[in-house]
């Protein structure tokens, strides 16, 4: 299955991607559930991110405005002023593939001419009208995320009235077939089925069951992010989210099991030991 970038194609039958491959996740946030606050400065977030890349990660998915449930909304500016210039010298002295996360056309658009290869949307390329255009034109990546509600009332009492794993099938394949009827290269489209985005406990765990089908279902690669996330701190009782990569790692393990290549985790060392790990024992 192949994954167009901007030019570059990424092959996940190949030698180099057989492993899985890694998105590390740079925010550059106050606010951020778990990392909010610790990559304010340019430097500190141009290190970090070289700092993944030499621990195994092939994308850096860098984001201005937080998501996390009951996050306030930031304006396209502030975004712009947070990423774009940790992307334009990311970009001068690596040329490690990076992810703009926004939901922002316009950020979108000064994200890729800064060097951005890839358009992560948590709305699904439907919470800008702009966006598809921004996409399709520059010929870039996208990841098509699914989420109940927005980050402020997501989590209030989600519900699917015909079952989580239905309602999300039907929204990516409306999305793949509308994105591509507007110019985008269906290759070009990445899956995010939301852990944790409008999801309650069993949400969650059903989809993650499920992941295989869902890829199949639907013909694109499935990207999994659950690090951290308060789904794990549910199941196991680790309160503290930066005490939940060992879980995060378990999880990516498993998922790689059923098929699922894309993971996007905040720590890079022991998510890339997970993958050689179950690499070996399952092929």
């Amino acid at each position: 299955m192949l994954w167009k970038i901007r030019g570059h194609k990424m092959n996940f039958l190949s030698k180099e991607n057989s492993e899985g491959v890694l998105m590390g996740i740079l925010n550059t946030t106050p606010d951020s559930f778990s990392d909010g606050g610790k990559h304010a400065q340019v430097s500190e977030a141009v290190m970090a991110a070289l700092e993944m890349e030499n621990a195994g990660a092939q994308i850096i998915d860098i984001g201005g405005e937080s998501t996390r449930p009951g996050a306030r909304a930031v304006s396209a500016d502030e975004e712009v002023m947070r990423t774009v210039p940790v992307i334009r010298q990311l970009r001068a002295q690596s040329d490690v593939l990076i992810s703009i996360d926004t939901s922002k056309a316009s950020v979108a658009a000064a994200a890729l001419e800064a060097g951005a290869d890839i358009v992560n949307d948590v709305t699904g390329l439907n919470g800008d009208a702009e966006m598809v255009t921004v996409c399709a034109d520059a010929q870039c990546g996208v990841i098509v995320m699914h989420m109940q509600g927005n980050p402020r009332t997501m989590q209030v009492a989600p519900q699917y009235e015909d079952g989580v794993l239905q309602e999300t099938t039907s929204f990516f394949a409306e999305r793949v077939d509308t994105l591509t009827q507007a110019g985008i290269d269906p290759e070009a489209i990445c899956i995010d089925p939301g852990i944790g985005f409008g999801k309650s406990v069993e949400h969650n765990i059903s989809l993650i069951k499920n992941l295989a089908d869902i890829q199949k279902q639907i013909g694109r690669p499935v990207l999994l992010g659950v690090s951290r996330k308060s789904i794990l701190g549910a199941l196991t009782g680790i309160e503290d989210p930066e005490q939940r990569d060992a879980i995060t790692a378990m999880i990516t393990a498993l998922s790689f099991k059923e098929g699922v290549l894309l993971h996007r985790v905040h720590d890079v060392m022991s998510n890339r030991q997970a993958l050689a790990l179950a690499s070996s024992i399952y092929g």
